[in-house]
């Protein structure tokens, strides 16, 4: 198979479950004969591969995954580590500088693998040969080791554990020290650790657990280090690099047009401009809190701020966006179901029945612990948008409805199956002690003890530990499903409290769990972070390990940067958090100047007092099956591409709209289905790397105009000329912008019905 063939093929892989043979379907035709030729060989491949003891069993990682290795080759240099830090530091530092702006900026993992590339390369170049204690500065060329060690530890995402230090500061007025923080984010972050690593024997070890996302980096990785690129025939042309910051620039520079001069660009709902004070328009065509009809914006941070998936997958978001989104919510919202026409359509916060914003602390007690009584002389609590679990159940029950085999199969495998080429290369390693990772788990442990006891959370340690339990118990199954299938459990219901006890877990003592502590809203977020958190880490840190594995990276120094850069990520993450709220004003306020309104910090603390619509649960887990006997009857239709993902179509709902949906929808058709089918070999040389472009020149454009433009003299600067014209304020003047419902109260009338409208945690 070429590797053009190969590569598109992995990427399919991001987008499709693995099927039980390498008949992979692609969509171009060229494809579509390099797979034909190499399949018709199949059978004969496969009754080879146990006997062939130089290649993996499976042809998508004979595909992407190189069947030798170079013991003596640097891995843990100090140019590695120095490299690997900075990254841990920035990166996240980034990332969580724009969580708490609106639209948010993330800063990807393949920013860093590709930039890391050339300054890797520059320290081999010019870097002098001296030593320092024992460590040489140039040990030689940069290696493909080095760059997978550097990049493999990048902590992305925002920790788990700030959500809840954001909330409590805003929602609760709790703001504990540095140490409290500290303590409960290092916890939530190494707990997971110490799970992958001890699953790791089940969920890393056994060739059966392939992990396909990896191989796509390890394609890429490969692609790089080799000096020339996947793709079909010679493309010319510009060289990767070069053309990385072309995009970048032009990116650095368009920026400043929707970021700062001519923001109606980025809020580019031009229907609510006709008619700027008619709430029935705001609440269809609106951006800020209506469900984006108007379609455009020419703003790649609101584009971007979406998954980034590929083909059928994103042919399912969108479908489950347009179907629920714009289908059923107009139509619930405008029969005033639930009370909808009396608040925005889409709206991150939670209302009382004044239509004001929902005050929290009139309803706890001074030890913020919830006080029904306070409740009822103050107001039920509304949404005019919810969020629902259906695709935690759909995914386990499409899972086993479609691919109940091949897990079943390759589960037996990873228990009992030999050892392949790959684990064998990685044998001559010392690996990790077991020691190590109760070490990691024991010290993760004590800290969330000491976060929860020291401090006032009204967490008993029983519930940490409980929490901890349910994360042991779904991470091997989870695992299992996600390093066959590719496809991730909802890990986050899971975590919840409220839902542990009625769904996940049948003893009648843990059945009350939620009667046991009733009204403690930072307890039940702290249980759902150990609780979610701890698998996802797990799972993170599994996959990392697995791409160790297949790069054959000594699993010494992969746990030692592993853990260390993630201590500094974490660190990182909330000092630069610490310096927003200290110094950013109007932090988290819906009218703040420089976008920082906290939108994700907000749907996280509503979480926190309020229980979703547990039916979703049964829905989830029995619309697999429609598309299930459908596909049994009609296998040829389109409803073999159908899968949970569609569900996700409004997972990011709020504080996300129709602008991010509907616009990266398009750009993501031209891109992964135009282009890629009309020119394959400028897609694959290209594509990403335009991605990763567009992101890093966004990322450090938001930075620039914010610390020159907005930051000095309190954001006073161009407040009476450039921010103050019609394409700075059309968007945010109107009825969309104030978030007018459609039936206004009279002054001192209120709405809605007396008592609970929505379940108080």
């Amino acid at each position: 198979m070429s590797t053009a063939a190969a590569l598109s093929q992995l990427y399919a892989l991001k987008m499709l479950p693995i099927p039980e043979s390498e008949e992979t379907t692609l969509e171009l035709d060229e494809l579509r004969r390099a797979i034909s030729k190499h399949s018709h060989s199949s059978d004969e491949e496969k009754s080879q591969a146990p006997s062939n003891r130089n290649e993996s069993p499976y042809p998508e990682v004979r595909c992407a995954v190189s069947n030798t290795d170079d013991p003596l080759m640097p891995v843990s240099t100090l140019r590695a580590w120095v490299l690997g830090l900075t990254w841990s530091l920035i990166v996240p530092g980034i990332n969580q500088f724009f969580f708490f702006r609106y639209p948010s900026v993330e800063v990807t993992g393949i920013v860093a693998q590709l930039i890391t590339y050339p300054i890797g390369r520059a320290a081999a170049a010019y870097l002098p040969c001296w030593n320092f204690f024992g460590l040489k500065l140039n040990p030689g060329p940069f290696t493909i080791k080095e760059h997978v060690l550097i990049t493999a530890t990048v902590g992305q995402t925002s920790a788990y554990g700030t959500d809840i230090i954001a909330v409590q500061r805003v929602f609760y007025s709790q703001n504990y020290s540095f140490l409290y923080q500290w303590f409960l984010t290092i916890s939530t972050q190494l707990i997971g650790f110490s799970i992958g690593g001890i699953s790791r024997h089940i969920l890393v070890e056994p060739p059966s657990m392939i992990w396909p996302t990896n191989l796509v980096t390890c394609a890429l990785f490969n692609t790089l280090h080799s000096e020339h690129y996947a793709g079909m025939g010679n493309r010319g042309g510009l060289s990767r690099e070069r053309y990385f910051w072309l995009a970048f620039t032009a990116s650095f520079v368009w920026y400043f047009f929707p970021g700062y001069l001519f923001q109606a660009l980025s809020y580019f709902s031009w229907v609510t401009w006709i008619w700027p004070q008619s709430p029935t328009v705001a609440q269809l065509f609106g951006y800020v809190n209506g469900l984006g009809f108007s379609v455009l914006t020419f703003d790649w941070s609101q584009i971007a701020c979406v998954y980034g998936l590929l083909g059928w997958a994103q042919a399912n978001v969108i479908s489950g966006f347009l179907l629920f989104i714009w289908l059923v919510v107009p139509i619930l919202h405008f029969k005033n179901v639930w009370y909808g026409l009396h608040m925005p359509i889409l709206s991150r916060s939670a209302f009382d029945n004044t239509m004001q914003t929902y005050d929290v602390l009139r309803i706890l007690n001074p030890d913020s612990t919830f006080n029904a009584t306070k409740y009822d002389e103050y107001s039920p609590l509304y949404l005019s948008f919810g969020s629902y679990p259906s695709h935690f159940t759909a995914t386990l029950s499409h899972s086993f409805l479609f691919f109940r085999k091949q897990i079943w199969v390759h589960a037996r495998r990873s228990i009992s199956e030999q050892r392949d080429i790959h684990s064998r290369l990685m044998s001559q390693y010392p690996p990790v002690p077991e020691w190590w990772y109760l070490i990691i788990f024991i010290v993760s442990f004590l800290l969330g003890v000491l976060s929860i006891e020291l401090w006032p959370t009204q967490m008993p340690v029983w519930a940490f530990f409980l929490a901890l339990i349910i994360a042991f118990t779904y991470v091997i199954p989870v695992g299992m499903i996600q390093a066959i299938t590719n496809q991730q459990v909802a890990l986050k219901y899971v975590g919840e409290r409220r839902y542990v006890v009625p769904f996940l877990i049948s003893l009648t003592y843990f059945h009350r769990l939620r009667y046991a502590l009733p009204g403690r809203p930072i307890a039940t977020m702290m249980f759902k972070t150990w609780g979610y958190n701890s698998m996802s880490q797990a799972l993170t840190f599994t996959s990392d390990l697995k791409l160790a594995h297949y790069m054959k990276i000594p699993p010494r120094p992969m746990f030692f940067a592993q853990v260390i850069c993630s201590m500094c990520a974490a660190t990182a993450q909330l000092g630069v958090q610490t310096w927003l709220f200290d110094h950013v004003s109007d932090i988290c306020q819906s009218g703040q100047l420089d976008r920082f309104t906290c939108q994700n910090t907000e749907v996280f603390g509503v979480a926190s007092i309020i229980a979703t619509l547990l039916y979703f649960f049964l829905i989830g887990a029995l619309a697999p099956i429609i598309s299930w006997f459908i596909d049994k009857k009609y296998p040829n239709s389109f409803f073999k591409y159908v899968n949970p993902v569609i569900f996700n179509g409004t997972q990011l709902l709020p504080p996300a709209t129709g602008i991010n949906y509907v616009p990266w929808a398009i750009v993501g058709f031209i891109f992964q289905y135009l282009i890629r089918r009309r020119n394959f070999p400028w897609w694959t040389k290209y594509n990403y790397v335009l991605s990763a472009a567009l992101d890093s020149g966004l990322a450090i454009s938001v930075i620039i105009i914010y610390f020159a433009l907005q930051y000095p003299k309190n954001g006073t600067i161009g407040k009476n000329t450039i921010l103050s014209w019609w394409g700075n304020t059309v968007s945010f003047t109107g009825a969309d912008g104030r978030g007018v419902p459609v039936i206004q109260l009279p002054v001192g009338e209120v709405f809605g019905i007396s008592g609970a409208l929505i379940q108080v945690v």
